[in-house]
């Protein structure tokens, strides 16, 4: 059986190792409502996915909930409106 003629330095080790740090999660903006979103995932605020809606996300809300809802929908989609 191999055996390790030398001890591995602790700077060779962690050479090795310096490609196994964790990376922070990458977010992309919704371009509908502007919340940040995973890409390539539906956004949960609005319920959109590549410019088509894919999830009712109303369908779920009692009556004032939708209203809240759609009031907040429609001013983040004219706010988008006016930043193009």
């Amino acid at each position: 059986m191999a055996v390790p003629k030398k001890r591995t330095t602790r700077s060779k080790r962690n050479m090795r190792r310096s490609h196994h740090g964790a990376i922070g999660v990458q977010l992309k903006e919704c371009p509908k409502c502007r919340q940040s979103v995973p890409p390539h995932t539906a956004c949960a605020n609005c319920g959109t996915y590549k410019g088509r809606e894919v999830i009712d996300v109303m369908a779920k809300l009692d009556k004032k909930e939708k209203k809240a809802k759609a009031k907040e929908l429609d001013a983040a989609q004219e706010e988008g409106q006016h930043a193009h």
